[in-house]
């Protein structure tokens, strides 16, 4: 099978297992990977990338992606999305004040996860839970749901004083993180943090956040049958032919038995794909 690729898409089942099921995209295709793991699969890349947004051949992408004029044009490549708290539609410079009227100004939770330990993290409502299983969390809880996307940044920050922000992605494909009390961790920083969080809450009105105390905490499973003691990257532009032996997939890595590859981050690519 053969076409663009982007990242993989993923689903989380609802039983008891809570095993996240992940398809392949290769253009209209759709590629179930749980049931190859254990087989030997290849990925060979053509040379050819197509930009994600507008389509166009390109002979290098921006941003998971991008062409470079999409990659400067774009509201969704620009710096604020990374980091929320630097939002600038009301200077009146967002890029495309419509797109973030949608995007921005949308229910976001802000969240604990446990990956390669506690983070904390904001994502949209409607990215539930799929943004904890791209980061290749384990645990999940949401703590406030909260107006937009620019509120949950500075609260975010606020939170990042005390615990990290960031996934170490080689820490996270080593092992399984063990489980952590995040109901606790939320009660902890919700009391250090309880002056800032007053003020954001003087700033923008008593509706600009809600805290969510009953919320369970969310356990996700991965389908990885053994990881790897050395965490090796591949990168297509440097190895266009990748091959070896599934044994699992987590956030939005493979895990081969020759190497990891962040399917992500080659989003666009044109790929080639076998298994046996």
């Amino acid at each position: 099978m053969q076409g663009y690729t982007k990242k993989m898409h993923v689903r989380l089942e609802s039983d008891p297992a809570k095993l996240v099921q992940y398809e392949l995209p290769l253009g209209d295709q759709l590629i179930a990977l749980n049931p190859l793991i254990g087989k030997s699969i290849r990925l060979t890349y053509t040379g050819n990338i197509a930009c994600v947004h507008c389509n166009r051949a390109i002979k290098k992408s921006f941003n998971q992606g991008y062409c470079y004029p999409c990659f400067i044009s774009l509201a969704q490549c620009d710096l604020c999305i990374m980091k929320p708290e630097t939002c600038h539609y009301e200077a009146g410079t967002c890029r495309e004040p419509g797109w973030g009227e949608a995007f921005c100004f949308q229910p976001h939770i802000v969240y604990l996860a446990n990956s390669s330990g506690i983070k904390v993290g904001i994502t949209r409502q409607t990215q539930i839970p799929t943004r904890w299983i791209d980061q290749g969390a384990v645990q999940a809880l949401p703590i406030f749901k909260v107006r937009s996307r620019y509120i949950s940044g500075l609260i975010e920050i606020v939170f990042a004083k005390h615990v990290s922000d960031k996934t170490s992605w080689q820490q996270m494909l080593k092992s399984k993180a063990e489980p952590v009390d995040l109901a606790a961790k939320r009660d902890e920083l919700i009391k250090i943090c309880s002056a800032e969080l007053a003020e954001i809450s003087q700033r923008f009105g008593l509706q600009a956040f809600e805290l969510l105390l009953n919320e369970p905490v969310v356990d996700i499973h991965f389908p990885v049958d053994s990881y790897p003691v050395k965490v090796k990257s591949f990168n297509l532009d440097k190895n266009p032919d990748i091959f070896g032996v599934l044994h699992g997939i987590k956030g939005q890595y493979l895990l081969l038995d020759t190497g990891v590859i962040n399917i992500r981050k080659f989003s666009g690519y044109e790929l080639e794909f076998s298994a046996d």
